[in-house]
């Protein structure tokens, strides 16, 4: 049997890794004689049809259409590299998102969402496995925050079930609010009230530091500290238009739409989303001086 350091780089340099060359069952063939009494390193033989490549890695990628437009040019290289010994499986609930580089090497399949009542049994199922007693109501609150996203339901049961809060179904509306980024929310009424650019004065190390403020701020912060890139603050932004929480006119619902999209196609082609973003505040507030709401 041949060295481990060996199996690694079958040539012994270091840019011809094993993972580079081919998968792990194909080397497997030619690593071992028949007659010898240690047996494959992967163990059993796989019987591969003439013609047939074996694969040894199978990548799940859960939540692909929020990596970005960046982040999915970097995994579509990752695929043509390695391609030949791995393959990928994409799991989003935005198709559209994304990229065409990704989605023409991709065969897509459709999965419906899960229905309330099947979320709803499911979790019983888990809750009685695990000797979890949740509280009546919690499981079916679980079910409808969910929107038919089964993992998510058992992801909260989880969840709460850790840190104690079955018995609360307070617990799950606590739980919601508190992992709802509502940075979107707010940056979305400032620029419908006028507040786009704004300055205030902050005293910060014994100086007083004139600190941008407003709905631009707000981007900034989105982008910078929390890491969200330009198609994810369009995610939230969206999320927050078509809420329930923004109380708005539809026609002003709808020119938000028109401006949040011509907004989404101009990040398509530029490498400044700021840019954007701040034209898309400046027609919200406009659009919301129009129907009265602008404090200016």
């Amino acid at each position: 049997m041949a060295t481990f350091e060996e199996f690694l780089r079958p040539s012994g340099s270091e840019t011809d890794t094993l993972a580079g060359r081919t998968s792990l069952d194909a080397y497997d063939r030619g690593i071992s004689n028949i007659d010898s009494a240690d047996g494959a390193p992967a163990g059993l033989e796989a019987d591969v049809k003439a013609g047939d490549v074996p694969i040894s890695r199978l990548i799940v990628i859960e939540d692909a259409d929020h990596l970005g437009h960046i982040r999915q040019a970097y995994l579509r290289r990752m695929m043509e590299t390695v391609g030949v010994a791995s393959r990928f499986v994409l799991i989003a609930r935005a198709p559209s998102r994304i990229i065409d580089a990704l989605r023409s090497r991709s065969q897509m399949i459709r999965v419906p969402s899960t229905e309330r009542e099947t979320i709803t049994f499911t979790l019983s199922e888990i809750a009685k496995r695990n000797n979890c007693e949740p509280a009546e109501g919690v499981l079916d609150d679980i079910a409808y925050i969910s929107n038919g996203n089964l993992k998510k339901a058992i992801f909260t049961l989880e969840l709460l079930d850790i840190r104690g809060l079955v018995s609360d179904r307070s617990a799950v509306h606590k739980l919601v609010q508190a992992s709802t980024l509502q940075a979107g929310r707010r940056l979305v009424e400032l620029a419908i009230r006028g507040k786009v650019v704004e300055w205030k004065w902050e005293n910060r190390g014994g100086r007083n530091r004139k600190i941008l403020s407003g709905a631009m701020a707000e981007v900034d912060d989105l982008m910078n500290n929390h890491g969200l890139d330009a198609t994810d603050l369009v995610s939230q932004i969206h999320g927050v238009i078509v809420g329930r929480r923004l109380s708005v006119p539809q026609a002003l619902r709808e020119e938000l739409l028109d401006a949040l999209s011509e907004c989404d196609v101009g990040l398509q082609r530029s490498t400044y989303p700021r840019i954007h973003f701040e034209r898309f505040l400046h027609r919200t507030a406009t659009a919301g001086k129009q129907h009265g709401l602008s404090l200016s």
